[in-house]
């Protein structure tokens, strides 16, 4: 018998010799007796009954149970008997919030996410427009200049260090104030989501309360990802470029593609894990591995559909507006060929402006993937969907029918 939780059997069938309901070691009645019908075959010619409709049970009544008291579970009582309409199984979950409280499937996780940005758009749409536009203007400004002096250096016979120095702290400057927007419109989108999951709304203000105290941690927990791929890959490049030697660079390139993409996945659930269990750095990344560990495919395949989808989003919506931008303020297609029509400000507004709106789409979408994704293995290791249906104030969760 499966002992998974809402699945376990209504109960074994009599075994011979024993009258149904009888205790254990009673005699079945005689022939005739009460219960039994008088005409039974001779031994050894049993045969099939004649096809009837089989026996319908009451409104809440399921096989071999008193009307009134449903064969109950984890997952809610069940109804029905087996072979007939309404077969033993999973009823349909409680769902206070935007999953149901049980496994969830490719499907659920990804209109979870996107049900969460549609139900709740006055507190997710604002942090990630507002995040979205202050990264995207900073790095317009920087991409503007880094990218002039870049040319001017190049255009040079002996380009000066200063000058390229400039342009590539400009855009160092950029990508930690980038990093830095990620990391709060994270924090606060992972509050968001814990709370549409119990079906309760969040307000801007109110997330970002709950997110504060951990802004720091969930900071130092980027920047030790970010030291360490910065060190993995020294160590893996390092041995070839000092002796320049092709073949170790090629074998080091091999290396890193998937040993970064199993380390990725691998700590992928710490940010949630962080912010929702108030843990360290550490801890958080241990809570990662150990419920990655086992199911690392299939969340790798979730997390590489959701990074497809919301890459071509993306695309859809920036590039047709940097061209247009290219075309029509960087000299045509002469100004696209020399280089000259990506340095442009109006191919530069209205490529931010289209990257504005990517990001304040595909944002929400991505973390609350990852949120559910999260979820959804504890519910799958640690029965959390008993919790969260206590939480959510769901009645009878997880109790057994009479």
């Amino acid at each position: 018998m499966n002992d998974s939780p809402g699945w376990a059997a209504p109960g074994s069938s009599p075994s011979d010799g024993e009258r149904p309901g009888a205790p254990a070691g009673q005699p079945a009645p005689p022939a005739g007796g009460p219960g039994w019908s008088a005409e039974q075959p001779p031994p050894g010619q049993w045969q099939s009954p004649s096809p009837q409709a089989p026996p319908q049970p009451q409104p809440g009544q399921g096989w071999g149970q008193q009307p009134g008291t449903p064969y109950g579970g984890p997952y809610g009582p069940q109804y029905g008997y087996p072979g007939g309409p309404g077969q033993w199984g999973r009823p349909p979950a409680a769902k206070p919030g935007v999953i149901p409280l049980r496994p969830l499937g490719l499907g659920e996780i990804l209109d979870g996410a996107v049900a969460t940005m549609r139900t709740h758009w006055r507190s997710v749409l604002p942090i990630t427009l507002v995040v979205a536009t202050v990264v995207q203007v900073i790095s317009l400004i920087a991409q503007k200049y880094a990218m002039s002096d870049l040319t001017v250096a190049t255009e040079q016979t002996d380009p000066s260090l200063s000058s390229v120095g400039s342009s590539v702290a400009l855009m160092l400057g950029a990508g930690f104030i980038g990093a830095l927007g990620g990391v709060i419109a994270t924090a606060m989108l992972t509050m968001i989501y814990s709370r549409a999951v119990l079906g309760t709304t969040s307000t801007v203000s109110g997330a970002w309360r709950e997110a504060k105290p951990q802004l720091l941690r969930l900071l130092g927990l980027m920047f030790l990802l970010a030291v360490g791929a910065i060190l993995l890959i020294t160590v893996l490049f390092l041995p070839g470029i000092l002796t320049q030697n092709v073949g170790l660079v090629l074998a080091a390139l091999a290396a890193s593609l998937p040993l970064f993409t199993w380390l990725w996945i691998k700590f992928s659930l710490a940010p949630p894990a962080l912010m929702l269990e108030k843990s360290t750095i550490f801890k958080s990344l241990a809570r990662s591995s150990k419920l990655v560990r086992g199911t690392w495919w299939r969340i790798f395949g979730i997390t590489l559909l959701t990074q497809i989808i919301t890459g071509i989003v993306s695309a859809i919506i920036v590039w047709p507006l940097t061209m247009i931008g290219m075309i029509a303020f960087g000299g045509g297609l002469s100004g696209i060929e020399d280089g000259t029509a990506s340095t442009a400000w109006g191919a530069l507004i209205l490529s931010g402006i289209g990257a504005i709106i990517a990001t304040t789409i595909v944002m929400p979408i991505q973390s609350g993937v990852t949120v559910l994704l999260y979820v959804d293995q504890r519910i799958r290791r640690e029965g959390l969907d008993l919790e969260l249906a206590r939480a959510a104030g769901v009645e009878n969760y997880g109790t057994t029918g009479g």
